[in-house]
């Protein structure tokens, strides 16, 4: 298996003018993001809308991008959802279809207690033995947030082995897990830790700059990659200037990398405001 290192990049997922998954434009994103500095993919996270996907969108989608890039970079699927049993079925798919490793986001809506996150988790990798587990930390989308000293303890399923942390004020080493940012401004900060890297969004349109800043850490050259990421903060300010994946989806489409910007509802299209400051963004970091 590849390792869970690096620049990953959390794929938006394409839909046509109708609404369908494009599976065709989504092999070419994914192939685009391997040649521009992506060492892996999650598909069917957050920023891949995977709430409004259905399970045979979720897992044909998730095909499609193995058979493209499986073997040159590591595909991660989401697979977490406030259901256990859905989230087994899902797993179970995902590891069928080729994936490295899944992506378990902490059950949303339901807020349940530390320990139904452990039996969650731990009912999980008992399904699936043998997929490595990436808990998934974000406490902004699910209410509940996993501190530090529960998500080491969830180290001790022998599946689950790194986190994606999205909550910024707890960013830092976990014990027995290696730890992924979540956030796109968390980077450099991981970098600066030693940690693992990052699931991220602006690596779709800046992935050679995040790249090079992975680069530029691992030679231990953080005074370069800190001098990138300053160039990179007006992106990463805008994608989060409403809802995620919606302005990304603009900047996507706005830079040729898909062919319409499609969302699902209830996610809606950027205005005409933030659309001037995404293309301002763009040609800023160009």
């Amino acid at each position: 298996m590849s390792e869970l290192r690096g620049v990953i990049t959390a794929m938006a997922t394409p839909f046509d003018p109708e609404g369908r998954v494009d599976e065709a434009a989504a092999r070419r994103l994914a192939t685009h993001l391997v040649e521009h500095g992506s060492h892996g993919v999650v598909v069917a996270g957050s920023t891949g809308e995977a709430a409004t996907l259905d399970d045979r969108e979720h897992i044909d989608l998730l095909r499609a991008v193995v058979d493209e890039i499986g073997g040159e970079a590591t595909v991660i699927c989401g697979t977490g959802t406030n259901d256990t049993r859905h989230s087994i079925e899902l797993t179970r798919a995902a590891a069928e279809a080729g994936a490295e490793a899944a992506l378990v986001v902490t059950p949303y809506y339901n807020k349940p207690n530390k320990a139904g996150i452990r039996a969650h988790l731990e009912a999980i990798a008992a399904a699936v033995p043998g997929l490595p587990l990436i808990a998934y930390n974000i406490p902004s989308r699910v209410v509940v947030n996993v501190p530090p000293g529960d998500l080491a303890e969830l180290a001790e399923i022998e599946s689950v082995v790194a986190v994606k942390q999205a909550n910024d004020e707890e960013l830092g080493p976990v014990e027995g897990l290696d730890v992924l940012a979540g956030n796109d401004d968390a980077f450099l900060p991981t970098l600066e830790f030693g940690l693992a890297g990052g699931i991220l969004v602006a690596s779709h349109l800046v992935g050679p700059q995040m790249r090079s800043m992975w680069d530029a850490a691992q030679a231990g050259d953080l005074a370069r990659a800190r001098e990138i990421d300053a160039g990179l903060q007006p992106l990463y300010q805008v994608l989060g200037i409403t809802t995620n994946p919606i302005p990304l989806k603009a900047a996507l489409e706005m830079r040729g990398l898909i062919p319409h910007g499609g969302l699902r509802l209830p996610l809606v299209e950027v205005d005409d405001e933030q659309r001037a400051a995404v293309r301002a963004a763009l040609d800023a970091v160009r």
